[in-house]
């Protein structure tokens, strides 16, 4: 015999909508200085790169840096087919004394999408994503 339908008032089925569901990855959303970051891989990495940044070892340190993704179309026009979205970009110094731009992607997993969009960020301007 059927279970009878349980009956929600909209503010329940709203609550139940909102409900998260467990990350695909097992990450956990964390809180640093009110900034929610993806995992607690990628907070304790932008602690440390703060620091750095702090002591002078780094500057221009940037979150969720956006790079668009082109092809050249059948029309000779440059189109954005998508979105690289890094998790840090700055600039570090070298042992020269030269400062030289980090595209960082804190990875705990390297799914097939990521790679794909590693390698035409590669390809198209010659950044090579460092993986922490």
């Amino acid at each position: 015999m059927s279970q009878p339908r349980r009956v929600v008032s909209v503010t329940e089925g709203r609550a139940l909508l909102k409900r998260a569901k467990p990350s695909k990855y097992k990450s956990r959303k964390t809180t640093v200085d009110g900034i929610v970051f993806d995992s607690a891989k990628e907070a304790r990495r932008y602690q440390e790169l703060r620091l750095l940044n702090k002591a002078g070892q780094i500057r221009n340190l940037h979150r969720q840096f956006d790079f668009e993704l082109q092809t050249v179309g059948s029309d000779r026009r440059v189109h954005v087919v998508a979105y690289y979205i890094a998790d840090f970009v700055y600039h570090e110094r070298t042992a020269e004394g030269a400062w030289v731009r980090v595209v960082e992607d804190c990875k705990g997993y390297r799914t097939a999408m990521y790679r794909l969009k590693a390698k035409w960020l590669k390809l198209q301007d010659g950044i090579t994503i460092r993986e922490t």
